[in-house]
């Protein structure tokens, strides 16, 4: 019997129709997007079937929608299948945002909750950084200590000898480490990393930089938010991004939760920890079909499949 993980994307995964069918097909999936709406007092689930991209990708939007997306999925598996998630899973896990929607696939959060605490987050990280002095980019041919290296490299202004903040935000797996910080400190970190032989090293089209020390002001925000509105314990353990370990104590999980907005993304970590656990089967609930190809990166050996539509619920139903 396979070993199953259920894994939830995060931010870049939203696009323009996500959970239309969805809605058309099942009510259960129609609650979820309407129980958003109304938490959040806006027609979210009309920008994401709809659009426009612009305004979906915005982070306040984009975070509120992946995890509606995400839980719309589980709520058809858990009333269509008869499935439920804590006789299914041994572990749930979720890149960055997709962490808010692990933890309330695993009854952690109410799905209210998760969107009020996910709205406040994308908020509180754009307003973290001024627009334009901060940046991401990708190290595609980097594994994490050649990327610490670079940063560490990029950190100095040349001109004025001081230090600027550029840290690996995700270490994504695969070869593929994500970088953060001042815009002038990543556009060096890009050209040392040409230098040095990373294959491809290219800014990220995002609204602030994520994952790095810039964002403590968020971490501050959310510290806050969590100490009104603090997490049940998970029906199973949470792999977190932060510890690439397991968490059940809701005083753990929520210190992890505000490590989170401004530490490294330790997914690949992550992924070979579920391994670790006997998790031989990964399964992405929601929006796109990322953490499944980096499944197929870090683990070769493991099943991965992602879930986002009628038919491909129908299909990961087969194999529960």
């Amino acid at each position: 019997m396979p070993v199953h993980a259920f894994i939830f994307p995060g931010q870049g995964s939203q696009a323009p129709g996500m959970g239309r069918d969805l809605a058309e097909a099942f009510g259960a999936a129609r609650e979820v997007f309407q129980e958003v709406d109304d938490t959040l007092d806006q027609k979210l689930s009309k920008l994401m079937f709809e659009g426009p991209a612009e305004e979906l990708t915005l982070t306040e939007n984009a975070q509120p929608a992946l995890m509606a997306h995400s839980l719309a999925v589980l709520r058809v598996i858990e009333r269509e299948g008869g499935v439920k998630l804590a006789d299914k899973t041994v572990v749930v896990a979720g890149h960055s945002l997709g962490e808010y929607s692990a933890l309330a696939a695993a009854g952690s959060f109410t799905i209210p909750l998760a969107a009020r605490l996910l709205r406040l987050r994308g908020q509180a990280m754009q307003k973290a950084v001024p627009a334009g002095e901060g940046a991401m980019a990708a190290l595609l041919g980097a594994e994490l200590p050649l990327a610490q290296e670079i940063c560490a490299e990029a950190a100095a202004d040349p001109e004025t000898g001081r230090k600027q903040v550029v840290d690996p935000a995700n270490d994504n797996g695969g070869g593929q480490v994500v970088i953060s910080g001042h815009k002038a400190a990543v556009d060096r970190a890009i050209v040392i990393a040409k230098a040095k032989g990373v294959r491809r090293a290219m800014l990220l089209p995002v609204s602030a930089p994520f994952h790095c020390a810039l964002m403590a002001p968020a971490a501050d925000a959310m510290a806050e938010a969590l100490e009104t509105s603090p997490p049940a314990a998970p029906a199973v353990p949470l792999v977190a991004n932060v510890s690439a370990a397991k968490a059940t104590d809701p005083a753990e999980i929520v210190r992890l939760l505000v490590q989170q907005v401004t530490a490294t993304v330790r997914w690949r970590e992550s992924m070979l920890a579920m391994a670790a656990l006997g998790v031989d089967s990964f399964l992405e609930l929601g929006s796109g079909k990322v953490l499944s190809g980096l499944v197929r990166r870090i683990l070769p050996d493991a099943a991965a499949a992602a879930a986002g539509t009628p038919a491909e619920i129908e299909q990961i139903l087969k194999t529960l």
